[in-house]
């Protein structure tokens, strides 16, 4: 009896049926980002007032939730396609940025906005907690959603 080998699928046909381990490294860098949110808060407040306040505190809004959509969006495409998944991360990524452009030039002349800390605030955070998950996703692998399982090993 013949048997019939199946071509190797592409990455635009093979999708991740896993875990998904983007929601809880979302929920990680919300937990990391709220931990220094006082601090930066605190800082804001001393270098210009209550527009400092609030403009680290509509940073540190834009990149939570900027983290959480992304989190969202690489789930999703990665249960439907490899393919797919690249894209969104490619395009995802784009379309993110110039959503958090528009959300600053949106605000950028209302009296609560204070231009520096809201701009520091958004790069230095960004950067700052994803070196900061890099260091347990990647370098130690201690992340609990990432760990390999008994049978993965």
């Amino acid at each position: 009896m013949a048997t019939t080998v199946r071509p190797k699928p592409s990455a635009l046909e093979t999708r991740d049926l896993g875990p998904a381990p983007e929601a809880q490294v979302a929920r990680d860098l919300v937990k990391h980002g709220l931990m220094v949110l006082p601090v930066a808060l605190l800082l804001g407040a001393l270098g210009w007032g209550w527009a400092g306040v609030a403009s680290v505190g509509y940073a540190y809004a834009l990149i939570l939730v900027n983290f959480a959509v992304a989190a969202a969006l690489l789930g999703w495409a990665a249960r439907i396609s490899l393919g797919l998944l690249m894209g969104v991360c490619l395009f995802g990524f784009l379309i993110r940025m110039a959503a958090i452009t528009a959300a600053v030039l949106l605000v950028r002349d209302q009296p609560w906005v204070a231009p520096v800390p809201l701009g520091v605030t958004l790069i230095v955070t960004h950067l700052g907690l994803l070196f900061w998950e890099t260091k347990f996703v990647s370098a130690s692998l201690a992340f609990p959603g990432l760990k390999p399982s008994a049978e993965e090993k």
